[in-house]
């Protein structure tokens, strides 16, 4: 009897190891992230979770060991790759609409409105339709709300059909009712099309419900799991090289420092930081 054999990876690190200014972001790195898994990269500021992002994209050579996104070496403006930047709320007065924001994400590189082709409109309704967007589609980006500006970049950023969707600290400054939106948008994508989709994020509690595994950056330092195996006493302890607390609190994890420095609490607490008074 023979079994369904595995997929191949849509990411694949191997050894991969970084470092930037003298200092190694990450090192030894193993990781395969498959079809349609969703993974949260989570860790302090400054731990090189965006710098591995810029490595899935092309922008950033490893300095030793190798990446490949969708079985080849990641370059820049690859269609297998959809990527979400970190949100910057556009100016209110700016006229572009909210379709033509989507439209740029299937050729906007090339000289010219790429609006302007049939197949581009027709990819462009759709897309707008499948993020839940047709409502505003047409009103000015600079007018929406940060919530609805989040869900026509994740339809810009899928407009090649990617097989990989990046996305950086996609739910700052949105509400939590705004935060499950977006995270319901994204996993309903990655169960429909087997998207794989890579979060960098601080926010632990609402990624929860969604997440297949973490992967957990700091002080070049490195672990990945399930947010049961990852977010442990014993492992971020282990991770940070410091007494750390993980609280279970009415379903909500908090990451507590347990040291007395302050620039150990700080580090834990921007992940979510418990206080007591």
């Amino acid at each position: 009897m023979t079994g369904t054999p595995p997929k191949a990876p849509v990411i694949d690190f191997r050894g991969a190891t970084l470092t930037l200014g003298g200092r190694t972001l990450w090192s030894e790195l193993d990781l395969g992230v498959q079809p349609g898994e969703f993974v949260a990269i989570l860790g302090p500021n400054g731990a090189g979770k965006t710098t591995l992002l810029r490595a899935l994209l092309g922008l950033q050579e490893l300095s030793a060991g190798t990446v490949q996104v969708a079985g080849r070496k990641p370059s820049r403006g690859s269609s297998d790759v959809g990527y979400v930047p970190q949100q910057k709320i556009f100016d209110g007065d700016l006229g572009l609409r909210g379709r033509d924001l989507v439209a740029l994400g299937a050729d906007g590189h090339r000289f010219g409105m790429p609006w302007a082709r049939p197949a581009v409109r027709v990819a462009t309704d759709e897309m707008i339709r499948a993020v839940g967007a047709a409502s505003y589609a047409d009103a000015p980006v600079g007018k929406l709300s940060g919530g609805e500006q989040q869900r026509l970049r994740i339809a810009q950023a899928l407009m090649s059909n990617p097989q990989v969707l990046l996305c950086d600290e996609p739910l700052t400054s949105l509400d939590l009712r705004h935060q499950e939106g977006v995270l319901e948008l994204l996993d309903r994508r990655r169960r429909s099309a087997g998207t794989a989709v890579v979060m960098v994020t601080h926010e632990i509690n609402p990624i929860l419900p969604y997440v297949d595994r973490i992967i957990y950056l700091v002080g070049g330092n490195w672990a990945v799991g399930t947010p049961d195996e990852v977010l442990t006493t014993e492992r971020l302890s282990s991770l940070y090289g410091a007494p750390v607390d993980v609280l279970r609190v009415r379903g909500r994890v908090i990451v507590v420092g347990g040291g007395e420095s302050p620039e150990q609490s700080h580090h834990c607490g921007s992940v979510e930081l418990a206080v007591s008074e």
